[in-house]
C-alpha cells in the first residue's frame, strides 16, 4: 500500500509524529498536503525552521535537524478508518524507528496518536496533556502538541504556533543542558 516516506536521520533535534497519512498527503506524496492543514504555517511561524517550508518542500526539514513520520502508516481518510489493531501493530516499528535513530524529542501531533501509543507500548492508559509528558520513549522526551488537521476545530493556528513555539524552547533548553554536561 502506498504511503508516506520517513523523513529521518540519526541526531534530530525533533521527529514530528503525526496519527496516520492522510489520502491527500499520500496523493500529493507530501506530508500535511491539505491546504487547510496548520502544520507548514505554525512550523514556520515558530522560528523552528530558518525558511518557509510546505508540503511540496517537506523533505527539507532534515536541514533543521527535524523528522517526519506518523504513528500508522496506513492512510486512511481520517482518524475514523483506523483500528486499534492497527494502533497495536504500529507501536513496535514506531518505537524502532526511535531506536534506531534516537531524536532528542518525539512530538506526537494530537493527542490520539499520543495515547494510543502510551496505551499499546506501555500497556497502561496513561493521561496525556499537552506539552512535555513526564514519561519518555527510550532516552528520548516526548512533547504533546495539538492537531494541526483541519478536523480539529478546537486549536486556531496561533493556538498550534504557540505549542510549537514552546517545543522550540524545550529543544534549546536540551542542547543547552547537554552542551554542559
Amino acid at each position: 500500500m502506498k504511503t508516506l516516506p520517513d523523513y529521518l536521520q540519526p541526531g534530530l533535534d525533533i521527529l514530528f509524529v503525526g496519527i496516520n497519512p492522510g489520502l491527500s498527503s499520500v496523493k500529493a506524496g507530501h506530508y500535511f498536503a491539505s491546504p487547510r492543514n496548520r502544520f507548514w504555517p505554525a512550523l514556520n511561524e515558530s522560528g523552528l525552521v530558518n525558511e518557509d517550508l510546505t508540503a511540496q518542500t517537506d523533505e527539507r526539514v532534515l536541514r533543521h535537524g527535524i523528522g517526519l513520520t506518523d504513528l500508522v502508516k496506513r492512510p486512511s481518510r481520517g482518524v475514523s478508518g483506523l483500528t486499534a489493531s492497527d494502533f497495536r501493530r504500529s507501536v513496535a516499528p514506531f518505537t524502532d524507528k526511535i531506536v534506531r535513530f534516537g531524536p532528542a524529542i518525539v512530538c506526537f501531533l494530537g493527542v490520539v496518536a499520543c495515547r494510543n501509543y502510551a496505551r499499546y507500548a506501555r500497556a497502561e492508559r496513561t493521561k496525556v496533556t499537552l506539552g512535555l509528558q513526564c514519561w519518555r520513549i527510550l532516552e528520548s522526551r516526548v512533547f504533546l502538541a495539538p492537531s494541526p488537521s483541519p478536523a480539529n476545530a478546537a486549536y486556531s493556528l496561533e493556538d498550534i504556533t504557540g505549542w510549537f513555539i514552546r517545543l522550540k524552547r524545550l529543544s534549546e533548553d536540551l542542547k543547552k543542558s547537554g552542551k554542559e554536561s
